[in-house]
């Protein structure tokens, strides 16, 4: 099965594990000398192949997920990613007068979201697609759409409510 499973991934360009195995070698090349230069050009070139961008000095703290590969993906060279993170394809996480978001742990990242700035994003935060994120979110909190709004566990609550409400004013055969 593991087999059958690499074979599908390097057919639709999502097999990493070359890239992986690069970016270890590059850290612990250290940051100066020839080593380390050579590793990052064919990081470099590998993440071009898969369609995406990953800095050369961008801190990912383990376990990252890349469940559609490299697709699209852009990541700063400032930017920290904390451990099992999970990054959809056509993702920014761009950097602004050289700062650049730093991620916590457990976090979701959807499809299309954009990531800008020296902003910090808490542990096992849920950033839904085509969000737009230029201010901190705490932890546990969700981002959805534009224009941007932090969901609170007490406002998903809030917000079931009044859909329940809008629904039995909607439905004359509740009355």
């Amino acid at each position: 099965m593991r087999i059958r499973r690499r074979i599908i991934d390097f057919a639709r360009g999502d097999d990493l594990h070359y890239f992986w195995r690069l970016y270890r070698l590059q850290k612990m090349a250290g940051r100066d000398g020839i080593v380390h230069d050579i590793l990052t050009f064919l990081l470099s070139r590998c993440a071009h192949r898969h369609g995406g961008y990953i800095g050369p000095d961008t801190v990912i703290e383990g376990g990252l997920s890349l469940p559609h590969g490299l697709h699209g993906i852009f990541i700063s060279r400032y930017a920290r990613i904390g451990e099992g993170c999970r990054i959809y394809q056509n993702v920014t996480i761009g950097e602004a007068d050289r700062k650049a978001p730093v991620i916590g742990e457990r976090c979701l990242i959807g499809a299309g979201a954009v990531l800008i700035g020296g902003i910090k994003i808490g542990n096992d935060v849920k950033i839904g697609a085509g969000a737009v994120v230029i201010t901190d979110v705490p932890d546990g909190c969700t981002v959805v759409s534009q224009p941007m709004r932090i969901l609170t566990d007490a406002d998903k609550q809030a917000e079931k409510v009044r859909e329940a409400w809008k629904q039995q004013q909607n439905d004359p055969g509740l009355s």
